[in-house]
């Protein structure tokens, strides 16, 4: 029940989604915590920042595209934010507001829990925010040969330079022991959504294969991977990793990794319940299940409810809609037959 003393957590997002809402309000349910977590947009990046220190909110998970212009309102950047100039969160203590970059810490940790060797050949494809946060967690670690693959020449060799690696615009070409995908390739609604990040050449000349695309977990090049035998290392464990260093700096709270797991395996349980799934109803009729992961509709990635209804609101009865399902490791397309009108 929420009362006066509830502490309020929040997301600020160009395109929020469901995922951090669902993970953090269902560990609070289970660990009796008298938090709230809520997701946001805005217009005015400033005003936000100032209205989580004006109003007590404990913290704030921040996505694109508000990752470095929040940096300017802060009173503290943790060395973690700093080092790659993006914050993911933002801390509040007593009104004093520090950023952090959990994605960086994540990626840190999850080399570490998985004792990949420094001496390894690395290629990183990808130079974008979450590249940035990569390819400075390898640099950390002790990680000197490191190859950065990107399409982007001048985001490419900056980072290169700036790090002390090697760049080149394609994935392909040099074996390397560990091979990282920071790209949209493999993403589930996406034009790459069935594509290869690397080659298969690539891919059984390596021993690791990390792939930071989320949805789905079984990328095709970690599917490859696992059907060579090479060890990998997933999306869904950096989003659920990441969230957890939140949910820690927020409350002082860290859940066991069962408990993890479940809340991340809730978390991404997006529409597909049993109010979508009505019997009979344009879902059932198509083959949707409740537990499907909606991923896609149209083509279109959906991050939320609004989203599909946004992409429903597309069509008139009569017309079909396709989409895009995760199931118990599997991408299916179904087409949906709208025979009901749906009111904006």
């Amino acid at each position: 029940m929420i009362n006066r003393d509830t502490q309020l957590c929040m997301s600020l997002a160009g395109r929020p989604g469901n995922f951090g809402t669902r993970f953090h309000n269902y560990l609070y349910e289970k660990l009796g915590l008298n938090f709230i977590y809520k997701a946001f947009t805005t217009q005015d990046i400033e005003a936000a920042v100032k209205g989580v220190r004006a109003l007590g909110i404990r913290g704030c998970a921040v996505s694109m595209p508000f990752k470095e212009n929040c940096m300017p309102f802060l009173d503290a950047i943790d060395p973690s934010a700093s080092v790659i100039d993006s914050v993911n969160t933002i801390v509040n203590d007593n009104g004093t507001l520090t950023g952090f970059n959990t994605d960086y810490i994540a990626v840190k940790s999850l080399i570490a829990s998985h004792q990949l060797n420094s001496s390894a050949r690395v290629m990183i494809r990808g130079s974008g925010g979450m590249g940035k946060a990569v390819i400075a967690a390898f640099r950390d670690a002790g990680f000197t040969d490191v190859i950065i693959a990107a399409r982007n020449r001048e985001s490419g060799t900056t980072l290169a330079k700036q790090y002390g690696f090697q760049w080149q615009p394609q994935p392909d070409g040099i074996a390397c022991d560990i091979l990282v995908n920071v790209t949209p390739v493999g993403m589930a609604g996406g034009k790459e959504s069935h594509e290869l990040a690397y080659s298969e050449a690539m891919v059984a000349a390596a021993s690791v294969v990390f792939d930071v695309v989320a949805l789905p977990p079984e990328t095709p090049v970690i599917k490859l991977a696992q059907q060579l035998g090479k060890k990998t290392i997933s999306g869904a464990e950096v989003i659920a990793l990441q969230a957890v260093e939140q949910f820690a700096m927020y409350t002082g709270v860290r859940p066991d990794d069962e408990l993890i797991a479940e809340a991340a395996e809730f978390a991404r349980e997006l529409c597909c319940d049993d109010h979508m799934v009505t019997a009979g109803g344009a879902a059932d009729r198509a083959g949707v299940r409740a537990g499907d992961y909606l991923l896609a509709a149209d083509g279109k990635e959906t991050l939320s409810s609004a989203d599909l209804l946004r992409a429903r609101w597309q069509h008139h009865v009569g017309d079909e809609m396709t989409l895009t399902l995760w199931r118990r490791g599997e991408i299916l397309t179904v087409t949906l037959e709208l025979t009901e009108a749906v009111e904006k």
